[in-house]
């Protein structure tokens, strides 16, 4: 079973961040990172539509220039990075799942891959995003998530040509598991809260994890 780092292992550095996603990739297997566009255009790493719970500031992501965004820093520490200042980092071993939270972002987000030569998965709750990223880059991996509806996350996965399937942990049983293995579905399960969920999603056949502290799965590598 694989270990992605949420966010770069969002309860031990601050989230999203260079520093985060490098220290996770000495760990995990893969990273996930959140993406959105900021006003000036740039597509920048951050979950959230805002920048209030992250950053000293307030107000929209998509209503702060780059050069506004980097003026703020995120929990105490460093800048909101560019999504391309975050891929330079990340080593060759190591896959990034790109989190795309708005509609518009798959073609900029895959060509920031392509130049920074890093193997992605591109994975959103957007239906639309999903089938656009198919349209732009058909074999870019595409990952859709999802909380609850497990036959519904089924049905637009195969309507859509996933890879994978990025269940909650909630939503996650052996059901879900075995039908989507039995169709050629991989299944990452997230929002893994401890080592008790893990080796319960373990025994159900997963093959991720994505969890926020890497010692929810402390036999990973090193």
């Amino acid at each position: 079973m694989r270990l992605i780092a949420h966010r770069g292992f969002a309860a031990t550095a601050p989230e999203n961040t260079v520093s985060a996603v490098k220290r996770a990739s000495r760990r995990a297997d893969e990273v996930t990172v959140d993406v959105r566009r900021c006003d000036s255009g740039e597509l920048v790493a951050i979950h959230d539509p805002t920048v209030d719970r992250v950053t000293d500031g307030t107000g929209a992501v998509c209503r702060h220039t780059l050069s506004e965004l980097q003026r703020l820093t995120v929990l105490g520490a460093e800048q909101i990075p560019t999504l391309d200042a975050v891929l330079q980092i990340v080593p060759d071993a190591v896959g990034v799942t790109l989190e795309l939270h708005e509609v518009g972002l798959a073609r900029d987000a895959i060509r920031l891959a392509d130049h920074a030569d890093v193997h992605v998965t591109v994975s959103s709750g957007i239906p639309h995003e999903l089938e656009g990223c198919r349209g732009v880059a058909p074999d870019v991996p595409r990952a859709y998530r999802f909380d609850g509806d497990a036959e519904g996350g089924l049905a637009f996965a195969r309507e859509t040509d996933c890879s994978y399937l990025h269940p909650t942990a909630a939503t996650c049983d052996g059901w879900l598991v075995t039908t989507a293995h039995s169709e050629g579905f991989c299944v990452n399960a997230w929002g893994v809260g401890c080592q008790d969920d893990a080796s319960a999603l373990e025994s159900c056949g997963v093959d991720g994890i994505v969890a926020a502290h890497p010692q929810i799965m402390p036999q990973a590598r090193p």
